[in-house]
């Protein structure tokens, strides 16, 4: 996870002091390809706040997701259709469901851990011992 992080912040810092023009009938591809990474990317801190986050999964969803991503937007293009905007508004749904479900976890995370260290501090102390 640490990994992916670092390559998120690596990819951001090279994009931003980088001047890459992206020619414009691949601006759709772009925007579908940015998208998914980040459908993804939450997708993975969602696993990793449940513990269910595997590298292997992460990384075939991200092929798979970005393939199917692709297809559909090239399909789209040779239709005539506007398909990329079914996809990112696919991809932005499931990004903000990842948000609601990481933000709802870590508040119950927190209420539980609160709720752990006050009924701890409740208990009446039993080291002390009384001599008869």
């Amino acid at each position: 996870m640490i990994l992916i992080i670092f390559g998120l912040i690596f990819g951001l810092l090279i994009g931003t002091f980088l001047q890459l023009n992206i020619p414009p009938e691949y601006a759709r591809y772009t925007a579908v390809a940015i998208v998914g990474i980040m459908d993804s990317i939450f997708g993975a801190l969602r696993a990793q706040n449940e513990e269910k986050y595997d590298t292997t999964i992460f990384l075939t969803g991200l092929g798979f997701n970005m393939l199917m991503a692709m297809i559909i937007t090239y399909f789209g293009d040779k239709l005539n259709l506007d398909l990329y905007i079914a996809v990112l508004v696919a991809f932005t749904i499931r990004i903000f469901l990842n948000i609601g479900i990481i933000k709802t976890k870590t508040i119950e995370h927190w209420r539980n851990r609160r709720r752990k260290s006050q009924t701890v501090s409740d208990q009446p102390r039993t080291d002390k011992v009384i001599n008869p």
